[in-house]
């Protein structure tokens, strides 16, 4: 069942990804995603960047995402959630080291997740990776949240230069983490996974990918990537957990 959210606030957080702020709270999790409808527009999905109130960070990459990107303070929108399977704190996460990996605009479910945990006493690092200085998202309002945070960028124009797997390895050999949380495109989070295995951590991931139903129906969302052929993402994740 959709219900109604209007929107109190927009943040642009770069050229390309506005936050928008709703009216109310969703009782939800990090990790979890909502459906997002526009009445004679479409539905699609997107991550829960805040419950209360219910956040959303879009980035503007196709026509529905635009279209989000054009409404003004005031104005409605529908939501269905919250969906999927979350990330999940330790069971005693005061004290205890996290490492997040955020590529692109898998950094927003992140800084949901690195809240709750700061909010738990925990230390927090979040690794973000992005293609130019441009792209990188999020990185003050994490350091302003109370994470540390390291930035790689591919052509070097912030931060260190390469991907973001290299300042993860960085992390993970200065201080061996309780867990690494990370959400990006696959490619990513398989080299994130290698990693973490390479060192005997467990590790939580969030998986993208086209959604239509968000409810395991359809099928569209399979991930095809090593280890998870036929892993449906909408209801078997985003989040799995190893």
């Amino acid at each position: 069942m959709h219900r109604t959210y209007t929107v109190t606030e927009i943040r642009d957080e770069n050229y390309r990804t506005k936050t928008l702020v709703l009216d109310r709270a969703l009782i939800a999790k990090p990790g979890q995603f909502a459906m997002v409808w526009l009445p004679g527009v479409d539905e699609r999905p997107f991550s829960i960047a805040a419950a209360s109130p219910l956040t959303l960070t879009v980035v503007a990459v196709g026509p529905f995402s635009e279209r989000l990107h054009q409404l003004g303070e005031g104005e409605r929108l529908w939501v269905r959630g919250p969906l999927g399977q979350p990330f999940e704190l330790p069971a005693q996460p005061s004290g205890k080291r996290l490492v997040m990996v955020g590529g692109g605009y898998g950094v927003a479910p992140l800084r949901f997740l690195a809240r709750e945990a700061l909010t738990a006493n925990a230390a927090v690092e979040v690794c973000i990776g992005a293609r130019t200085a441009a792209d990188v998202l999020l990185a003050e309002r994490l350091v302003m949240d109370g994470a540390v945070v390291r930035v790689m960028t591919e052509d070097g124009s912030r931060g260190g230069r390469g991907l973001v797997t290299a300042a993860l390895e960085a992390a993970v050999l200065e201080a061996r983490p309780a867990s690494v949380y990370a959400c990006g495109p696959v490619p990513m989070l398989e080299a994130v996974e290698s990693r973490c295995l390479a060192h005997g951590l467990p590790y939580q991931l969030s998986w993208e990918a086209r959604m239509r139903c968000g409810m395991g129906l359809c099928g569209t969302c399979e991930v095809h990537g090593r280890r998870r052929e036929g892993w449906l993402a909408c209801s078997d994740g985003p989040v799995s957990v190893s």
